[in-house]
């Protein structure tokens, strides 16, 4: 039989339609007692994908024990959502988004995400909780080490004097990562030993800072962004995979701090696009020596205690903007490239379902086939050219969600200050 009729016979049989939240049972029986669950997207502008994850994220917080909710965002600006919903600091959940202003802003600041931080709010005020929500990405350097200077500042620290000479080191660079890349990799003006000093100190002397709200952890993980943006932002200048591993690794190391923080056994979601979550080594970008957040933490933890989530769209709306920087507007997604794994979730149903991989099936699905990705970049009219990536979906998720159509997501009105 033709691999792409064999694959359509296997979501055919295999895949549950997914109509309601009670749908979701045998996707929670699925994940079991696994600690990492990666919930990933196709696209940063789709409600579809924010508002199942938010309730896949409620299931598996009141079912199974999850604490943290981790994404694809800046530290400082989701610290203050983290606040928020933990009663430390912030009047309102509007208020708590004030600091998502780095473009593309709607990624963070829109209705979706104030339904769920209404819930975390609530959920944790009525049943005693203390789940968390954190950024773990690695691109605000100079917003996190502001952060960092305000809380050694309130705590009276002796690490103020390190933490202000490594921010004044970076500041000839106008917040401009390409200006410090540039000056960094052709001219060897850096701030590395100021950097590394700085996190040499606050790693020695963290238990001073335990007695605050979360303190000592917004006080390293602040530390880490300016460690590895520093890295990241001298990559970038240089080409290549590394400043993508910088990256991929940074969200990694950042998730380790915040589970060391609450606990070892801490149960984590994840909420990051498909290409951070499904394995890398399941698609081309193996081939370019680029590693993934999917990829690290099953090397690290076993497949057994982790569980990715892959979600992708056959065709409707979506945000994003037409080159980097640029104002966000609603887009049409056209209907999926022929032979496409998108399209032949469509041709064995027309409806929304999931599809879990298993040992019965998995075989099935081990040729590699196109697969959809929408970045905040996006333009449609050349999406055959570089949109698809060549995945074996078997072995880069272990469930997928498929959604026939979708619509655009809600953005809040938010000033840009930073791209």
């Amino acid at each position: 039989m033709d691999k792409e009729l064999k694959m359509m016979e296997s979501i055919k049989k295999d895949s549950i339609r997914f109509e309601a939240n009670d749908d979701l049972d045998g996707l929670i029986e699925a994940i079991g007692d696994r600690q990492f669950i990666l919930l990933g997207e196709s696209s940063h502008g789709t409600s579809e994908f924010y508002k199942t994850r938010m309730e896949l994220s409620k299931r598996l917080i009141a079912e199974k024990g999850f604490s943290i909710i981790a994404v694809e965002g800046d530290w400082p600006s989701c610290f203050s959502v983290n606040e928020y919903i933990k009663g430390y600091k912030g009047e309102s959940v509007f208020e708590s988004l004030n600091d998502f202003n780095r473009w593309p802003t709607w990624m963070w600041a829109n209705e979706e995400v104030v339904s769920l931080i209404e819930w975390l709010k609530t959920y944790n005020t009525t049943m005693n909780k203390n789940i968390g929500f954190y950024g773990i990405d690695v691109y605000s350097l100079w917003e996190s080490m502001e952060a960092l200077i305000k809380t050694l500042e309130t705590n009276n620290s002796g690490d103020i004097e390190k933490a202000k000479k490594a921010f004044s080191c970076f500041e000839p660079f106008y917040r401009k990562p390409e200006n410090y890349g540039i000056s960094a990799v052709f001219y060897g003006e850096h701030c590395l030993d100021e950097v590394t000093d700085l996190l040499t100190n606050l790693r020695k002397n963290r238990y001073q800072y335990e007695k605050g709200q979360e303190e000592s952890l917004n006080i390293q993980v602040n530390a880490l962004v300016t460690q590895n943006a520093e890295k990241y932002y001298k990559a970038m200048v240089r080409g290549g995979p590394d400043d993508w591993n910088i990256r991929d690794h940074h969200m990694v190391n950042a998730i380790e701090e915040i589970v060391a923080f609450y606990g070892n056994n801490t149960k984590v979601i994840i909420w990051e696009h498909n290409t951070h979550i499904g394995d890398a080594r399941a698609t081309d970008m193996v081939e370019e020596g680029l590693v993934n957040v999917g990829q690290i933490l099953r090397e690290k933890y076993g497949n057994d205690n982790v569980f990715a989530v892959g979600f992708g769209t056959h065709r409707g709306t979506v945000i994003a903007a037409k080159s980097w920087g640029e104002e966000m507007e609603e887009m049409i997604v056209p209907v999926a490239l022929d032979g496409s794994w998108e399209d032949l979730m469509h041709r064995a149903g027309a409806f929304n379902k999931y599809l879990l991989f298993h040992p019965g099936n998995e075989s099935i699905f081990r040729e590699k086939i196109g697969h959809r990705a929408i970045g905040v970049v996006y333009n449609a009219e050349y999406e055959h050219l570089g949109n698809y990536v060549p995945s074996i979906m078997s072995k880069r998720y272990d469930a997928f969600f498929y959604f026939d159509k979708t619509t655009a997501l809600s953005p809040l009105k938010m000033q840009v200050l930073h791209v």
